[in-house]
């Protein structure tokens, strides 16, 4: 079986976007592939400089991937910074990862063309800590969205480049690009919390409610038929309802008297089904938090384990490690 990886930055709460363009696809890959699943808790030092929240965000974001479908039987699931051999397989990989190839890097460019001040060195020399977080587990597949194709490119380079200088120690990884889908938020626009237009899956549900009768519409009258392909409220609708309801939904646009407030009740009432056994599992976990403790602590002794041993080859190849 081919060895996966897949790091998630804990940024706050997750949305309907997060799950079915992120969190989803991941968790199908656990059948096919030994899989690796972190919390990328290093990574959001980046941009994200509260201490007590980032703790609070990712023992959060533990629960809620938990809730949705990773399955620690048949994946490794651990926190980044609880395995330093990431941080130290970093800094080698560093004295071989030219400048100017990480001047190109989509990230940083981003950065500098968004006009921010200072930037910090973790934002440069991000391409490198995940060419580590790949590498130190000998991934063969690395599944990102075409945005993220370059990283993998760079950990490629960095890959070959120390396979050529010390001998034969990395795998290439492969990109496995999936194609995350753009789910409209309550403004029309792609769901993300940066324009605050996104639907909560764990919110309590008054509040998954009001989002809801937020979601843009036009002023078509009631009476009147309308597009349902133009509705932002039937475009997440089709998302997570079934065929039938899909259909059934279609169906009552296209003949008149169906008013889009009738349309957001039948959105709420498919979302809640649709979250429901995850929403009960969440509060399960949130209950029993050791269990979860455990799970990471289990997951962390595998992931350190073969860490370790990639690393011992590399310090080895290397001649830093002299006895």
């Amino acid at each position: 079986m081919k060895t996966l990886i897949t790091g998630i930055k804990p940024t706050g709460q997750i949305h309907l976007g997060n799950y079915l363009g992120a969190f989803k696809p991941a968790f199908e890959y656990q059948n096919d592939y030994e899989s690796y699943i972190f919390l990328a808790n290093l990574h959001a030092l980046t941009t994200f400089q509260n201490g007590s929240e980032l703790k609070n965000y990712s023992e959060n974001l533990a629960i809620d991937l938990l809730s949705l479908g990773l399955d620690p039987e048949k994946s490794t699931f651990f926190v980044q910074s609880q395995i330093p051999e990431h941080s130290e397989l970093m800094w080698i990989l560093s004295s071989l990862a030219p400048m100017g190839l990480l001047e190109r890097a989509h990230a940083w460019k981003d950065y500098k063309n968004k006009g921010l001040r200072d930037p910090n060195l973790s934002l440069f020399s991000y391409p490198v800590l995940m060419a580590a977080d790949i590498l130190l587990y000998q991934a063969d597949i690395v599944p990102v969205g075409s945005d993220q194709k370059q990283h993998i490119e760079i950990t490629r380079d960095l890959a070959s480049k120390f396979n050529n200088k010390f001998g034969d120690t990395f795998k290439i990884p492969e990109e496995l690009i999936t194609f995350p889908i753009d789910v409209p938020g309550i403004d029309g626009r792609k769901m993300s919390k940066s324009y605050n237009n996104y639907l909560p899956i764990f919110a309590p549900e008054n509040e998954i409610k009001k989002s809801i009768m937020k979601i843009s519409t036009d002023s078509t009258p009631v009476e009147d038929p309308k597009n349902p392909e133009t509705c932002n409220i039937f475009n997440i609708y089709k998302l997570i309802a079934s065929d039938t309801e899909i259909q059934n939904l279609k169906d009552k646009y296209l003949a008149g008297g169906f008013g889009y407030g009738d349309a957001k009740k039948e959105l709420l009432r498919v979302y809640l089904e649709y979250f429901a056994e995850a929403r009960e599992k969440r509060t399960k976990f949130e209950n029993n938090i050791d269990l979860v403790q455990s799970i990471l602590q289990n997951g962390k002794q595998k992931a350190q384990a073969k860490a370790q041993q990639t690393l011992e080859l590399v310090k080895q190849n290397t001649g830093i490690n002299l006895f």
